[in-house]
């Protein structure tokens, strides 16, 4: 009988080798409960955000303007300004003429010079009107017209008025009626002849020039509120 040479001295089977296959522990889950961080986070940063939305869209928001009290721009400013008064003073009204204006959406100016008389007693009357839209030029307007040489109070014209006088060579009014500015002034005219001699119109004498103009001041306030 043969026998077999693993059982006869040969060389012993090895252990057979088992394999495993090991795999990674798995992270431990979180204890439940400690979610809802998350949720309210997130609600807060939305909640931020439309926040943050409403400042913008009220930081964009148009305040209201101040009450312009039935004043607006007009565009016929010489025609409004019919200047009765200064009329029986300087005799017939003759050409009118548009000057610079402003037309901004916080403040309109409109400006006219209007001639009166004819030939050598031809004078001019010239008319601004300034309206202004969003700050108040009350604080200042008493400041303005001491320093512009507008001295003497006028009463029972808008709100404050003030009139500068150059003696018979005329003078300046100016009102304010709320956010509206009315200057009107004349003066004597001059010019100069080719031998260089300075002439004086001959215009009647207008050291009471006040009067007439605070006349045309309150007609002409009346009528841009038309």
């Amino acid at each position: 009988m043969i026998s077999e040479p693993e059982l006869e001295g040969g060389a012993p089977f090895e252990t057979a080798e088992v394999l495993t296959e090991e795999r990674a522990p798995r992270p431990p889950r979180p204890p439940r409960g400690r979610t809802p961080w998350l949720w309210a986070l997130g609600g807060a940063a939305v909640a931020s955000a439309v926040w943050g939305a409403g400042l913008y869209a009220s930081g964009q928001r148009t305040e209201p303007g101040p009450d312009l009290g039935g004043y607006r721009a007009v565009d016929d400013l010489c025609a409004r300004a019919e200047l009765k008064g200064m009329a029986a003073v300087l005799g017939k009204r003759g050409s009118a003429g548009a000057g610079p204006e402003v037309a901004d959406p916080v403040l309109e100016q409109r400006s006219c010079t209007v001639n009166f008389g004819e030939g050598d007693r031809e004078q001019s009357v010239n008319v601004t009107y300034t309206l202004h839209r969003v700050t108040d030029p009350g604080p200042e307007f008493a400041a303005r017209a001491k320093y512009s040489n507008l001295t003497e109070p006028v009463g029972g014209v808008g709100e404050q008025a003030f009139f500068g006088g150059q003696g018979e060579d005329g003078g300046t009014l100016r009102v304010l009626d709320g956010q509206a500015v009315l200057e009107l002034d004349v003066y004597r005219t001059y010019y100069e002849t080719e031998e260089g001699v300075v002439v004086e119109q001959g215009a009647p004498d207008l050291s009471g020039a006040d009067v007439p103009l605070t006349q045309d001041a309150l007609a002409l306030l009346a009528a841009l509120k038309k």
